[in-house]
């Protein structure tokens, strides 16, 4: 990104409300989802402070309330947002107060071997996963003065947030909030999946098991790059009704077809199969979906601890990869400004991903949302 020029003060004051309390949407392991006020410290060095103007429901949030990942401590939910730069601290030069940014929750530390390495989805030197800011810390208090934790960094669903400055990404003021949200996570994993992952290419053939927020974005990304044909696959005729609008050339129900003997008696085989809904049963069908040096991408993140089996000599007999997609396998800084770029210049037709547009207090009624399995992402608004 652009540094700013030599004229910024490298120290900016936060907004005076920010000692203020304000609602965040909080999952304690004890108590369970719920509003709760809490109050924000100021940006420290290398860290922004953001107001929240728009925050993206995901199945990574939900894997949070429902179990599936477990916590030992409170956490403010939400990690896919986009909003305005209002403060800055000591030496943050790539962005200033009054930008408009998304949040890419997976902030490198750019200095680990895979960060130097251009490889920063594989950070190890990131603490987004252990749900703190880089120091370890959190920004956020309950009113009680208890510690509560920012969900993979950043805790979203609130009005402001305090990040480091890796996790806030500069984008066009003219790019929607909404829509900047979900680039934070769904659609950069789902185009990212498609490009940085897989690689495919012109005329390649592509299933998609699951059609949700992030498997509508890898068929949109397979349509972006002229994968052919595409065929996506889900149990609910709306999603599929949605994977046909967004660039699938075939749809198949999961619950009723055959897909592996699909692929094979209509295709030979495809070239790649994605799965976005992490469902350990239905990775271990992707193989046989595949022709002979396909790949299988593992796009949806499963339960921890989840573990499949494949046909050890079809894989290697077969020349047939299995490749773990951890954020598309991208570095939000560089990917994000350009999946931007595209939906400003008509070339991504992301506004139909956007359904409902709730309130922050409906935080509930959106995860309602997202198990009905309708394919499109409600936002929230402060």
């Amino acid at each position: 990104m652009p540094s700013k020029s030599s004229s910024t003060p490298s120290s900016v004051p936060s907004s005076p409300s920010s000692s203020a309390p304000f609602s965040a949407i909080v999952f304690d392991p004890g108590a369970g989802l719920g509003t709760r006020e809490v109050t924000l410290r100021p940006a420290g060095p290398g860290e922004v402070e953001i107001e929240v103007r728009a925050a993206g429901v995901c199945h990574s949030d939900l894997h949070i309330v429902s179990g599936d990942w477990p916590t030992d401590r409170p956490l403010v939910l939400g990690h896919e947002a986009a909003g305005v730069v209002t403060g800055v601290g000591p030496g943050v030069t790539s962005v200033g107060p009054g930008d408009h940014v998304v949040l890419s929750w997976f902030a490198p530390c750019r200095r680990c071997r895979k960060c130097v390495a251009g490889q920063g989805w594989l950070c190890t030197g990131t603490k987004a996963v252990a749900n703190t800011l880089p120091d370890g810390t959190t920004p956020f208090t309950g009113a009680d003065g208890e510690a509560i934790w920012p969900y993979l960094g950043l805790g979203a669903f609130t009005d402001r947030l305090v990040v480091p400055e890796t996790a806030a990404v500069k984008v066009p003021d003219e790019l929607p909030f909404g829509i900047g949200a979900l680039l934070g996570c769904s659609i950069t994993t789902g185009i990212g999946a498609v490009v940085n992952t897989a690689g495919v290419r012109p005329g390649e053939s592509a299933v998609v098991i699951g059609t949700g927020g992030v498997g509508l974005s890898v068929v949109m990304g397979l349509s972006l790059v002229g994968a052919d044909p595409v065929i996506a696959v889900d149990l609910s005729p709306e999603r599929l009704a949605a994977a046909r609008k967004f660039g699938a050339t075939h749809t198949l129900d999961g619950a009723r077809d055959d897909v592996a003997a699909w692929c094979r008696d209509e295709l030979g085989g495809v070239d790649y199969a994605f799965e976005a809904i992490g469902s350990p049963k239905v990775v271990e069908t992707l193989p046989a979906m595949l022709t002979s040096g396909g790949a299988a991408v593992l796009v949806g993140m499963a339960a921890t601890g989840a573990t499949g089996s494949f046909d050890l000599f079809d894989l290697a007999d077969q020349g047939k990869r299995i490749l773990g997609c951890n954020y598309g396998s991208s570095v939000g800084e560089l990917d994000i400004p350009k999946l931007a770029r595209l939906y400003l210049a008509g070339r991504l037709p992301l506004d139909d991903l956007v359904g409902k547009v709730r309130p922050l207090k409906e935080a509930p009624l959106a995860f309602d949302d997202l198990r009905s399995n309708t394919g499109v992402r409600t936002i929230l608004e402060p």
